[in-house]
């Protein structure tokens, strides 16, 4: 194991000032250079060939200090990155600033490290790069890493500043490596969160396995990202501190959903912000966060984006955005999201699913479920990190909705979990869903505005295309009229794509609603559960007739009509032991009561059926079908 001491860090390559500089085709004078002193002139364009230590740099307007064909750049001064920003919106490339730094400065010339990202190549700088082989001086920026030691398996007690733009904290790429206690802080924005150019901590390819244990980590800039993991990498975060702020977009950034380009959120989520504390992408990448505070902003905190295969984990971890608007963790693709023992204080969402076959659960951090866990993510924590795990059941508490379906996906809540919220627990959005909520364990479903679930259309207008770029200018528009008849779409019948929840064991109290306009029934199901509410087909309608970007936050906020079904379905299944107090009119397609189930009207009322217009009793072991209208007087 070769250990590196920070003055073996900083002496290594370093250059006099007197034998570095050497003048590109285009200069038209030699630099001026007085003792340990640079000073490059307007018009000026230098090629440091080798890294430089001085107290002094200047670099007037128009002036330029580049490094070869094959290196970068970066300069430090007093131990902190300063000083690059991007030539352009939209590019990659950075080139230190016009200015006058003194100190204790270093240009740092290392190797390239680019990554190519769809259509882009970045050109990643970063404090401390690690391979296989350990930490690659050539292409770290030592002069970046203060205090505490740094070997090829791990760094201990070490900070990394930076105040310029997309400068790396650490990237491990295909290696087994610990950061124990490292504080970074990036100022500054980044470019790039899909491919971690401008992010503290990333962890890239199938045989990286990176540990963070006790690091403190805060950003604050555009899609200035705290931890990465991408490629297949395994990254385990465990008694850490990770924040993320936003910062300000460029003037002429425009908003897109091309992600190689896209610098803020897409606010057809409902959403704004321009910074995720986390990212998870790739594929087979795996992320896990135990006994960790994780916030953004807002946009999200613990974010999984595109590839395939990917796990994301929340054990016993406090997850949240400190803004109006935001989620805690994001489901898309085949991503397995687990979130165990954790406490979630979010602006917008705990978690948005946006499928097609995404799978969720929150749940308690039992021994058992921990240990699991433990084996098929190789967290490789001991018998002593594993005993000393407390049990805890996880809490959410959401600012508006528990649960957004952007798209389709499997979601289950078991144990002790509560969720608190201000709107809907469950808000669909036209998807196929399969959620199961099991309460024998103390579950609890807490919407202020007292509805579980809301099913409604797709309210994101998309993209528009703008020259060839899909950028976000769409805007919503409140359909007029009653939907017309589907007449091929059977709205007594299940089926596979429609919206499907099943509870268990549970007591309810709320309504359930779907305002779906195009074919797809809402499901129902209760076991061992009692209900109390109104379940119902509706007509859902925003509060506001339009959304653009400038009202995103109206998206998903509806108001309902209960009428009979068009091609919205409603079924609803009481099996044994469940009874459903009914407090409204309510108009179903289908119900079946099991033969020790029941429905009832509040005491001191009386709940009359019809079917098809026709009265009709409801009582144990019975199986309605039609155009089912419950009444209450």
């Amino acid at each position: 194991m070769t250990l590196i001491t920070r003055r073996s860090l900083l002496i290594a390559g370093t250059a006099t000032a007197g034998a570095v500089l050497v003048p590109a085709a285009s200069a038209t004078a030699a630099p001026k250079e007085t003792g340990k002193q640079i000073t490059v002139g307007s018009g000026e364009t230098y090629e440091l060939s080798a890294t430089t230590r001085v107290s002094r740099l200047t670099i007037a307007e128009g002036g330029k200090i580049t490094a070869p064909d094959g290196h970068s750049l970066s300069l430090t001064v007093d131990g902190v990155e300063t000083g690059q920003l991007l030539t352009a919106t939209g590019g990659t490339a950075t080139l230190i600033q016009a200015g006058t730094y003194q100190g204790d400065v270093v240009l740092t010339v290392a190797e390239d490290n680019d990554v190519t990202y769809e259509t882009l190549t970045f050109p990643f700088r970063q404090a401390l790069y690690v391979d296989g082989d350990g930490v690659d001086r050539d292409k770290s920026v030592l002069a970046a890493v203060l205090g505490g030691k740094v070997t090829d398996a791990l760094t201990r007690d070490v900070s990394i500043t930076s105040t310029g733009e997309c400068f790396d904290g650490v990237f491990v790429q295909d290696a087994a490596y610990t950061l124990q206690r490292p504080t970074i802080s990036l100022t500054g924005n980044g470019r790039c969160d899909f491919a971690g150019y401008g992010a503290a901590v990333v962890g890239d390819g199938s045989s990286t396995t990176l540990v963070l244990d006790g690091a403190r980590i805060s950003n604050k800039g555009v899609v200035r990202t705290g931890v990465i993991a991408d490629d297949g990498a395994n990254v385990v975060v465990k008694n850490s501190f990770v924040r993320a702020r936003n910062g300000i977009l460029p003037a002429d950034y425009q908003a897109t959903v091309e992600t190689p380009y896209m610098e803020s959120v897409p606010w057809m989520l409902g959403l704004d912000g321009n910074v995720r504390a986390t990212n998870l992408i790739g594929k087979n990448s795996k992320a896990t966060y135990l006994n960790s505070t994780v916030f953004s902003e807002t946009w999200g905190a613990l974010s999984v984006e595109g590839g395939s295969g990917l796990k994301l984990t929340a054990i016993n971890s406090h997850v949240g955005n400190t803004g109006e608007y935001g989620y805690g963790t994001y489901a898309i693709g085949d991503a397995t999201v687990r979130v165990l023992g954790s406490r979630f204080d979010v602006g917008s969402y705990a978690t948005i699913i946006a499928g097609p076959a995404a799978v969720v659960h929150y749940g308690d951090s039992t021994r058992a479920a921990v240990a699991a866990l433990n084996t098929e993510l190789e967290l490789g924590l001991s018998s002593a990190e594993l005993a000393a795990v407390p049990v805890r059941n996880t809490v959410v508490n959401s600012g508006h909705f528990g649960y957004m379906f952007f798209g389709a996906g499997t979601l289950t809540l078991d144990g002790g979990t509560v969720i608190n919220s201000e709107r809907a627990t469950f808000l669909n959005k036209g998807q196929q869903t399969a959620i199961t909520v099991d309460g024998s364990q103390g579950a609890r479903l807490n919407p202020r505005d007292q509805i579980i679930l809301q099913m409604i259309e797709l309210d994101d207008p998309g993209p528009v295309n703008v020259n060839g770029k899909m950028m976000n200018v769409g805007v919503y528009t409140e359909p007029t009229g009653d939907p017309a008849k589907d007449t091929t779409f059977d709205v007594t019948a299940v089926h596979t794509t429609d919206g499907a929840a099943t509870f268990t064991s549970i007591k309810l109290e709320g309504d359930f609603y779907n305002g779906m306009r195009k074919g797809k029934n809402m499901v129902l199901t209760f076991e061992d559960s009692t209900v109390e509410g109104v379940i119902s087909a509706s007509e859902a309608k925003h509060r506001v007739s339009t959304i653009d970007s400038s009202t995103f936050y109206e998206l998903g906020i509806v108001t309902n009509t209960v009428r009979a079904a068009v091609n919205n379905g409603a079924i609803v299944r009481l099996n044994s032991g469940s009874t459903w107090t009914v407090t409204g009119t309510s108009y179903l397609t289908s119900l079946t009561v099991a033969a020790d189930a029941a429905v009832k009207a509040p005491q001191g009322r009386t709940l009359t059926a019809t079917v098809d217009g026709t009265a009709t009793a409801v009582g144990p072991g019975t199986t309605l079908t039609g155009a089912i209208t419950l009444t209450v007087a």
